[in-house]
């Protein structure tokens, strides 16, 4: 067999072996199996919350050890039939099975990502702040463009997005908005995307075209069940209605029907003005505050907390986690893991996956498997 296809099923089985590490294989089947056997038992629907995590973990977990089995079968199934096909001269067959093989080493590496959310709350929905900063009318934009960006990458990966709150710029673009992003390990990817994003282009709104730089700022944090004790005295809370801002029709922007909740005690604010009444809207925001602060005591218990918040002490130069030059070239770049990219339309069409998943690796590598 040639040298190469040697080389690239070494590789995969590699990967594959990784994975398995990442699984704690030996633990992992034996986990399986107390799960396949809870799942037999009669009374275990009496508790229905404890029945719906038991099966959801069980669906995960066989999903994960069910891959790892299939692709070992593959490889070898794939590198005997290349034998085959090199002994026969049968090119066509060898350069599609190598296409198989390559393909079985990408599914691996997804996988291998996947065993990464293992957080607290990675599997959980979450809520995305974006708030456009140093710039103005340009930051505004900015905000605006990357609402798109975030909106293309959950569509892609089937992922389903609610606006809670909007507040529109001035001449374009928008001040802040708040969307909710419902799928599996929806907080676990976003978190990755909390901090300054910085925007180099020519400005559209500049009649004289001259470079210009804005920046905007992304917050994640996660929904939490009913589960998840969360204690808030209503004292420590101040709530404002207000008249909901943009399109909505008559009723949302005749009336008071916008919520804000300000937690005095961590100064932590949140607002929804999206449902039709004001009691929708002051229940949802309720919710948020809670995630809110849910966040906020994960975070406490990391190492890195305190240089997460520093990245939100100021939207602007000094504190950005990604570059999007647009001119005088064309270049994204994470400025933590150094991955960049030159396919900035890409990007702004929500492509994020290598920056996602080269800085969660990297957290997981400095230990702090929560942020």
């Amino acid at each position: 067999m040639r040298a190469e296809i040697e080389a690239l099923a070494q590789d995969v089985g590699n990967s594959v072996a990784l994975l398995k590490r990442h699984l704690n294989w030996d633990e992992a089947l034996m986990r399986l199996d107390e799960l396949n056997a809870a799942a037999e038992d009669p009374n275990l629907w009496n508790d229905a919350e404890r029945a719906q995590k038991l099966m959801q973990e069980r669906t995960r977990l066989d999903a994960l050890v069910q891959g790892c089995r299939a692709m070992e079968n593959e490889v070898t199934e794939l590198v005997e039939l290349i034998e085959l096909a090199d002994m026969e001269g049968d090119a066509a067959v060898a350069a599609d099975a190598e296409a198989q093989l390559r393909a079985v080493k990408d599914r691996a590496g997804k996988m291998e990502l996947e065993t990464l959310l293992s957080g607290e709350a990675d599997a959980n929905d979450c809520y995305v702040e974006i708030n456009a900063g140093a710039g103005g009318t340009e930051a505004q934009d900015w905000a605006e463009m990357m609402q798109r960006m975030y909106f293309r990458w959950a569509e892609q990966h089937g992922y389903k997005v609610e606006l809670v709150e909007e507040t529109a710029g001035e001449a374009a673009g928008i001040k802040s908005v708040t969307m909710k992003v419902i799928g599996h390990n929806a907080y676990g990817w976003l978190k990755t995307e909390a901090g300054v994003h910085r925007l180099v282009r020519i400005s559209p709104f500049d009649s004289n075209a001259r470079r210009q730089t804005s920046f905007a700022s992304v917050w994640v944090y996660p929904q939490v069940d009913d589960t998840i004790d969360i204690q808030i005295n209503e004292s420590d809370c101040r709530i404002d209605t207000y008249r909901a801002s943009g399109a909505g029709g008559q009723h949302i922007n005749k009336t008071d029907s916008a919520v804000r909740i300000t937690h005095i005690p961590t100064n932590i604010a949140v607002a929804c003005q999206t449902e039709r009444s004001q009691h929708q809207n002051r229940a949802r925001a309720w919710e948020m505050l809670r995630a809110r602060l849910y966040e906020a005591e994960l975070q406490k218990r990391e190492a890195a907390a305190q240089a997460l918040e520093d990245t939100k002490t100021d939207i602007g130069w000094g504190h950005q986690i990604r570059s999007y030059v647009l001119q005088p070239y064309q270049m994204v770049k994470d400025l933590r893991t150094n991955v960049e990219t030159s396919d900035t339309q890409g990007v702004l069409d929500g492509d994020l996956d290598q920056f996602m998943a080269a800085s969660l690796a990297s957290r997981i590598k400095g230990g702090d498997e929560n942020a």
